[in-house]
Protein backbone atom coordinates (compact mmCIF):
# COMPACT_ATOMS: atom_id res chain seq x y z
CA UNK A 1 0.00 0.00 0.00
CA UNK A 2 1.22 3.62 -0.82
CA UNK A 3 1.42 6.30 1.79
CA UNK A 4 2.17 9.57 2.79
CA UNK A 5 5.57 7.44 4.01
CA UNK A 6 6.52 5.64 1.21
CA UNK A 7 9.43 6.32 0.02
CA UNK A 8 10.18 6.50 -4.07
CA UNK A 9 12.65 4.54 -6.41
CA UNK A 10 12.57 4.43 -10.10
CA UNK A 11 13.90 4.38 -13.31
CA UNK A 12 14.28 7.04 -16.36
CA UNK A 13 14.67 7.00 -20.38
CA UNK A 14 12.76 8.34 -23.05
CA UNK A 15 11.10 6.15 -24.24
CA UNK A 16 10.24 4.49 -20.82
CA UNK A 17 6.94 2.76 -20.87
CA UNK A 18 8.25 -1.14 -22.12
CA UNK A 19 10.41 -1.08 -19.48
CA UNK A 20 10.36 -4.30 -17.30
CA UNK A 21 12.21 -2.62 -14.21
CA UNK A 22 9.28 -2.17 -12.21
CA UNK A 23 8.26 -5.42 -12.77
CA UNK A 24 10.59 -7.10 -11.15
CA UNK A 25 11.43 -4.06 -8.62
CA UNK A 26 8.20 -3.53 -7.00
CA UNK A 27 7.83 -7.75 -6.90
CA UNK A 28 10.82 -7.69 -4.59
CA UNK A 29 9.72 -4.64 -2.70
CA UNK A 30 6.32 -6.50 -1.89
CA UNK A 31 7.95 -9.71 -1.05
CA UNK A 32 10.64 -7.26 1.58
CA UNK A 33 7.68 -5.35 3.13
CA UNK A 34 9.69 -2.09 2.86
CA UNK A 35 7.92 1.03 2.24
CA UNK A 36 9.38 1.88 -1.44
CA UNK A 37 7.36 1.69 -4.47
CA UNK A 38 9.68 1.93 -7.96
CA UNK A 39 8.22 3.98 -10.47
CA UNK A 40 8.85 4.62 -14.57
CA UNK A 41 10.17 8.13 -15.17
CA UNK A 42 9.82 9.44 -18.80
CA UNK A 43 12.61 12.28 -19.40
CA UNK A 44 13.56 13.64 -22.69
CA UNK A 45 17.12 14.15 -23.47
CA UNK A 46 17.12 18.18 -22.46
CA UNK A 47 14.95 17.70 -19.34
CA UNK A 48 17.54 15.45 -17.75
CA UNK A 49 19.28 17.81 -15.74
CA UNK A 50 16.07 19.40 -14.47
CA UNK A 51 14.85 15.64 -13.58
CA UNK A 52 17.56 15.45 -11.11
CA UNK A 53 16.91 18.27 -9.21
CA UNK A 54 13.01 17.16 -9.27
CA UNK A 55 13.94 14.11 -7.55
CA UNK A 56 16.09 15.28 -4.83
CA UNK A 57 13.48 18.06 -4.00
CA UNK A 58 11.00 15.25 -3.72
CA UNK A 59 13.85 12.94 -1.95
CA UNK A 60 13.60 9.91 -4.55
CA UNK A 61 16.28 7.76 -3.26
CA UNK A 62 17.41 6.19 -6.14
CA UNK A 63 17.00 5.45 -9.66
CA UNK A 64 18.01 3.16 -12.92
CA UNK A 65 19.00 4.80 -15.92
CA UNK A 66 17.94 3.23 -19.83
CA UNK A 67 18.52 4.68 -23.03
CA UNK A 68 19.74 7.62 -23.76
CA UNK A 69 20.83 8.82 -20.16
CA UNK A 70 23.12 6.50 -19.54
CA UNK A 71 26.28 8.54 -20.59
CA UNK A 72 24.73 12.04 -20.93
CA UNK A 73 24.16 11.85 -16.87
CA UNK A 74 28.45 11.20 -16.36
CA UNK A 75 29.07 14.90 -15.96
CA UNK A 76 25.84 15.80 -13.80
CA UNK A 77 26.91 13.61 -10.81
CA UNK A 78 28.55 14.23 -7.61
CA UNK A 79 30.92 10.84 -7.83
CA UNK A 80 31.06 8.22 -10.75
CA UNK A 81 32.30 4.77 -9.60
CA UNK A 82 34.98 3.63 -11.32
CA UNK A 83 33.29 0.65 -13.23
CA UNK A 84 30.98 3.39 -14.24
CA UNK A 85 33.91 5.50 -15.66
CA UNK A 86 35.99 2.51 -17.71
CA UNK A 87 32.39 1.18 -19.04
CA UNK A 88 31.84 5.23 -19.90
CA UNK A 89 27.73 4.43 -18.75
CA UNK A 90 25.76 4.30 -15.47
CA UNK A 91 22.82 2.39 -15.11
CA UNK A 92 22.13 2.97 -11.67
CA UNK A 93 22.28 6.34 -9.53
CA UNK A 94 21.80 6.65 -5.29
CA UNK A 95 21.44 9.46 -3.21
CA UNK A 96 24.23 10.26 -0.64
CA UNK A 97 25.36 13.38 1.32
CA UNK A 98 27.76 14.82 -1.55
CA UNK A 99 24.33 14.29 -4.27
CA UNK A 100 23.70 11.84 -6.89
CA UNK A 101 26.71 9.44 -7.54
CA UNK A 102 26.42 6.94 -10.17
CA UNK A 103 27.34 3.05 -10.72
CA UNK A 104 27.30 0.12 -12.61
CA UNK A 105 25.64 -2.80 -12.21
CA UNK A 106 25.80 -4.33 -15.90
CA UNK A 107 29.17 -5.83 -15.03
CA UNK A 108 27.66 -7.84 -11.84
CA UNK A 109 24.32 -8.45 -14.05
CA UNK A 110 26.77 -9.75 -16.67
CA UNK A 111 29.11 -12.30 -14.63
CA UNK A 112 26.93 -13.70 -11.95
CA UNK A 113 25.07 -16.12 -14.71
CA UNK A 114 28.75 -17.41 -14.85
CA UNK A 115 29.43 -17.80 -11.34
CA UNK A 116 26.77 -19.75 -10.31
CA UNK A 117 27.74 -23.14 -8.10
CA UNK A 118 26.23 -24.80 -11.77
CA UNK A 119 28.92 -23.20 -13.51
CA UNK A 120 31.57 -23.05 -11.35
CA UNK A 121 31.04 -27.00 -10.52
CA UNK A 122 31.96 -27.29 -14.96
CA UNK A 123 34.49 -24.46 -15.45
CA UNK A 124 36.04 -23.61 -11.91
CA UNK A 125 36.96 -20.37 -11.35
CA UNK A 126 40.08 -20.00 -13.23
CA UNK A 127 39.29 -18.15 -16.72
CA UNK A 128 43.27 -17.41 -17.02
CA UNK A 129 43.25 -20.19 -20.12
CA UNK A 130 39.88 -19.04 -21.69
CA UNK A 131 39.46 -17.18 -25.16
CA UNK A 132 36.09 -14.62 -24.82
CA UNK A 133 34.73 -13.65 -28.64
CA UNK A 134 32.43 -10.59 -27.85
CA UNK A 135 29.68 -9.69 -30.94
CA UNK A 136 29.48 -5.87 -31.24
CA UNK A 137 30.84 -2.61 -29.86
CA UNK A 138 28.45 -1.03 -28.52
CA UNK A 139 27.62 0.43 -24.95
CA UNK A 140 26.62 -2.89 -23.91
CA UNK A 141 29.76 -4.64 -24.93
CA UNK A 142 31.91 -2.43 -22.79
CA UNK A 143 30.43 -3.86 -19.57
CA UNK A 144 30.98 -7.41 -20.96
CA UNK A 145 34.62 -6.94 -21.86
CA UNK A 146 34.83 -5.41 -18.10
CA UNK A 147 33.19 -8.51 -17.41
CA UNK A 148 35.74 -10.73 -19.04
CA UNK A 149 38.52 -8.72 -17.74
CA UNK A 150 37.65 -9.15 -14.38
CA UNK A 151 36.97 -12.93 -14.66
CA UNK A 152 40.85 -12.97 -15.85
CA UNK A 153 40.24 -14.39 -19.44
CA UNK A 154 43.17 -15.27 -21.31
CA UNK A 155 42.31 -12.94 -24.54
CA UNK A 156 39.35 -10.72 -24.86
CA UNK A 157 37.90 -10.47 -28.79
CA UNK A 158 35.45 -7.86 -29.94
CA UNK A 159 33.55 -8.61 -33.28
CA UNK A 160 32.17 -5.10 -34.76
CA UNK A 161 31.54 -3.59 -38.56
CA UNK A 162 33.40 -0.24 -38.54
CA UNK A 163 37.58 -0.72 -38.38
CA UNK A 164 37.33 3.50 -36.97
CA UNK A 165 34.96 2.39 -33.97
CA UNK A 166 36.52 -0.43 -32.83
CA UNK A 167 39.88 1.37 -32.93
CA UNK A 168 38.72 3.83 -30.76
CA UNK A 169 36.55 1.03 -28.85
CA UNK A 170 40.46 -0.55 -28.62
CA UNK A 171 41.96 2.53 -27.42
CA UNK A 172 39.22 3.84 -24.95
CA UNK A 173 40.35 0.47 -22.97
CA UNK A 174 44.04 1.34 -22.97
CA UNK A 175 43.99 4.55 -21.31
CA UNK A 176 40.36 3.96 -19.05
CA UNK A 177 40.49 4.03 -15.69
CA UNK A 178 40.45 0.01 -15.77
CA UNK A 179 42.56 -0.62 -18.47
CA UNK A 180 42.43 -3.74 -20.40
CA UNK A 181 45.48 -4.88 -22.05
CA UNK A 182 44.81 -8.16 -23.75
CA UNK A 183 42.03 -7.18 -25.92
CA UNK A 184 41.93 -7.10 -29.62
CA UNK A 185 39.55 -5.50 -31.84
CA UNK A 186 38.57 -7.88 -35.46
CA UNK A 187 35.80 -7.10 -38.27
CA UNK A 188 33.34 -9.57 -39.06
CA UNK A 189 35.73 -11.43 -41.89
CA UNK A 190 37.60 -12.65 -39.03
CA UNK A 191 34.30 -14.47 -36.84
CA UNK A 192 34.36 -18.19 -38.36
CA UNK A 193 38.34 -18.33 -37.00
CA UNK A 194 37.30 -16.62 -33.71
CA UNK A 195 34.11 -19.29 -32.92
CA UNK A 196 36.17 -21.91 -33.04
CA UNK A 197 38.94 -20.45 -30.53
CA UNK A 198 35.87 -19.36 -27.89
CA UNK A 199 35.07 -20.94 -24.81
CA UNK A 200 33.14 -17.76 -24.06
CA UNK A 201 30.93 -16.37 -27.05
CA UNK A 202 28.73 -13.43 -26.14
CA UNK A 203 25.92 -11.54 -28.41
CA UNK A 204 25.47 -7.70 -27.24
CA UNK A 205 24.16 -6.58 -30.80
CA UNK A 206 20.16 -6.45 -30.93
CA UNK A 207 20.15 -9.15 -33.87
CA UNK A 208 17.30 -11.35 -33.00
CA UNK A 209 15.23 -9.36 -30.52
CA UNK A 210 11.95 -9.18 -30.53
CA UNK A 211 9.75 -8.90 -33.17
CA UNK A 212 12.69 -10.16 -35.54
CA UNK A 213 13.00 -13.41 -33.34
CA UNK A 214 14.36 -15.74 -36.48
CA UNK A 215 17.15 -13.43 -37.22
CA UNK A 216 20.95 -14.27 -35.59
CA UNK A 217 24.52 -12.40 -35.82
CA UNK A 218 25.64 -15.15 -36.91
CA UNK A 219 25.36 -17.38 -40.01
CA UNK A 220 25.02 -21.11 -39.51
CA UNK A 221 28.00 -21.69 -40.79
CA UNK A 222 30.02 -20.30 -38.70
CA UNK A 223 27.80 -21.17 -35.16
CA UNK A 224 28.78 -24.99 -36.40
CA UNK A 225 32.28 -24.03 -35.64
CA UNK A 226 31.67 -23.34 -31.34
CA UNK A 227 33.52 -25.94 -29.32
CA UNK A 228 30.82 -28.21 -27.77
CA UNK A 229 30.76 -27.43 -23.94
CA UNK A 230 31.61 -23.65 -24.91
CA UNK A 231 29.01 -21.17 -23.48
CA UNK A 232 26.68 -18.94 -25.76
CA UNK A 233 25.50 -15.89 -23.93
CA UNK A 234 22.81 -13.89 -25.78
CA UNK A 235 22.31 -10.46 -23.96
CA UNK A 236 18.18 -10.20 -25.38
CA UNK A 237 16.03 -11.57 -23.04
CA UNK A 238 12.91 -12.30 -25.54
CA UNK A 239 12.73 -14.04 -27.44
CA UNK A 240 13.92 -16.53 -25.18
CA UNK A 241 15.64 -18.51 -26.21
CA UNK A 242 16.82 -16.51 -29.22
CA UNK A 243 17.60 -18.25 -32.82
CA UNK A 244 21.31 -17.73 -31.83
CA UNK A 245 21.33 -19.67 -28.84
CA UNK A 246 18.76 -22.21 -30.61
CA UNK A 247 21.40 -23.27 -33.17
CA UNK A 248 24.50 -22.59 -30.19
CA UNK A 249 22.93 -24.96 -28.13
CA UNK A 250 22.23 -27.55 -31.38
CA UNK A 251 26.24 -27.73 -31.66
CA UNK A 252 26.29 -29.21 -27.69
CA UNK A 253 27.12 -25.09 -26.42
CA UNK A 254 25.57 -23.94 -23.12
CA UNK A 255 23.23 -21.46 -23.65
CA UNK A 256 22.80 -18.66 -21.15
CA UNK A 257 20.00 -15.77 -22.37
CA UNK A 258 19.82 -11.82 -21.41
CA UNK A 259 16.78 -12.42 -18.86
CA UNK A 260 19.15 -13.67 -16.15
CA UNK A 261 21.58 -10.37 -16.63
CA UNK A 262 18.34 -8.17 -16.37
CA UNK A 263 17.57 -10.00 -12.86
CA UNK A 264 21.24 -9.59 -11.16
CA UNK A 265 21.82 -6.50 -12.28
CA UNK A 266 18.94 -5.02 -11.27
CA UNK A 267 19.06 -6.85 -7.64
CA UNK A 268 22.01 -5.32 -7.63
CA UNK A 269 20.94 -1.81 -7.61
CA UNK A 270 17.94 -2.89 -4.87
CA UNK A 271 20.90 -3.96 -2.85
CA UNK A 272 22.34 -0.46 -2.81
CA UNK A 273 19.01 1.39 -2.49
CA UNK A 274 17.93 -0.46 0.55
CA UNK A 275 21.43 -1.18 1.73
CA UNK A 276 20.71 -4.73 1.86
CA UNK A 277 22.47 -7.70 0.89
CA UNK A 278 18.83 -9.63 1.14
CA UNK A 279 17.32 -9.00 -1.99
CA UNK A 280 14.91 -11.96 -3.17
CA UNK A 281 16.19 -12.25 -6.90
CA UNK A 282 14.37 -15.40 -7.14
CA UNK A 283 10.79 -13.53 -6.73
CA UNK A 284 12.44 -10.92 -9.41
CA UNK A 285 13.04 -13.17 -11.94
CA UNK A 286 9.76 -15.06 -11.24
CA UNK A 287 7.59 -11.80 -11.83
CA UNK A 288 9.91 -11.13 -15.05
CA UNK A 289 9.03 -14.55 -16.15
CA UNK A 290 5.23 -13.95 -16.08
CA UNK A 291 5.46 -10.69 -17.14
CA UNK A 292 7.37 -11.66 -20.14
CA UNK A 293 4.65 -15.02 -20.56
CA UNK A 294 7.99 -16.94 -20.16
CA UNK A 295 5.24 -19.32 -17.51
Amino acid sequence: MIKGTTKLLGVIGHPIAHSLSPAMHNAAISHLGVDFVYLPFPVKPGDLKAALAGFAAIDLRGFSITIPHKQTILPLLAEVSPIARAIGAVNTVYLTDKGWCGTNTDVEGFLAPLQTPANLAREGSDWSQKVAVILGNGGAARAVVAGCAQLGCAEIHVVGRSEQNLAEFHDSWVTSPMPVQNLQVHTWDDLSMLISQADLLVNTTPVGMYPHGEKSPVAAAAIARISPGAIVYDLIYTPNPTQFLKDAQLRGARAIDGLEMLVQQGAAALKIWLDTESVPVDVMRQALRQHLGLD
